[in-house]
């Protein structure tokens, strides 16, 4: 399997000097190796719309904070980083589970815009997705914190990529549950962790919501919930749910990748598997087994 990495560091200083009217243009024939991710949808779509939803810098009024981010993720070695840490994960997932079946990955990184308030202070420099077999794009920006877990972010979209990849477990957006998102969530995070220690857990979820009892048990009301539209709320939080027009149910921000992560670890230490074993465990065998540790009663996942 190949690892290809899009120079996008060179893409953004392009699309950043040239002149307004070729920049959208220029956007798209960055993003254009991703076009894959979006075979599902007829006649695709506008790739510079993408960037946009996607969180990535503004095209349209270039700041020098833009710049500066661009350098920042430059000077940080940040394509070759990513890169090497997806090869690690790789090797480990191999040797977790012989035999594996590892797609070729495209992957985008792209500078975020850090004049967009929910990502900078909700989700804090971090959008990354990993759920469409072969694709990985990760949008970010530059602080120190996501300098620090760059290694980190990589392996937890790998681990989602290899999960959905075909021989691994099937998302049908018709039959999906809140539960499958919460555990995949999870096992990423903890599978990050056996790589790279505590730095692999998600930073934008806080350390109250991880170790709050009720947090966990408000998502396990919601592990049973179907419809894609609802898992904002339960897996990434109220905030994040009003950003795309959902409807809020009482959670903080991180709130699934908190309660899938101490799922994931009880379902460790029931099992003795680790995470990148369980890359293509069910939902349905991992609830079942973890939710009586905190004393939740197994849902229908």
């Amino acid at each position: 399997m190949t690892v290809t990495l899009i120079d996008s560091a060179s893409a953004t200083a392009r699309i950043l000097d040239a002149d307004p009217a070729e920049r959208a243009d220029l956007v798209r024939e960055m993003w254009a190796p991703m076009a894959g991710m979006y075979h599902f949808i007829p006649g695709g779509l506008d790739l510079a719309d993408v960037h946009r939803q996607s969180f990535g810098f503004d095209v349209e009024h270039p700041s020098d904070e833009v710049r500066s981010g661009l350098d920042a993720l430059i000077a940080a070695d940040a394509w070759r980083r990513v890169e090497a840490a997806l090869h690690t994960g790789i090797d480990a997932l191999e040797r977790a589970n012989p035999g594996i079946l590892i797609p070729d990955l495209t992957v985008l990184l792209v500078l975020g815009d850090p004049r967009n308030a929910h990502f900078v202070d909700e989700v804090q420099g971090l959008s990354g997705f990993g759920g469409i077999s072969g694709y990985i794009t990760l949008t970010l920006w530059p602080s120190a914190r996501v300098l620090d877990r760059l290694e980190a972010i990589a392996v937890h979209e790998l681990h989602h990529n290899v999960r959905y990849s075909p021989g691994g477990v099937v998302w049908d957006p018709a039959t999906v549950t809140v539960g499958e998102h919460v555990v995949s969530e999870g096992l990423a995070d903890v599978f990050a962790t056996e790589l790279f220690g505590p730095s692999g857990f998600t930073h934008f979820v806080s350390p109250k919501t991880r170790a709050d009892d009720g947090v966990l048990a408000k998502v396990a009301t919601g592990l049973g919930v179907t419809g894609m539209q609802d898992f904002a709320a339960w897996v990434l939080g109220d905030a994040t749910a009003r950003l795309f027009g959902g409807e809020p149910v009482g959670l903080p921000t991180g709130a699934g990748y908190a309660a899938g992560a101490r799922l994931v670890d009880a379902y460790r230490e029931v099992s003795g598997r680790t995470a990148a074993e369980s890359v293509h465990a069910p939902a349905s065998g991992i609830l079942p087994a973890a939710l009586p540790h905190f004393g939740l009663a197994p849902t229908a996942d």
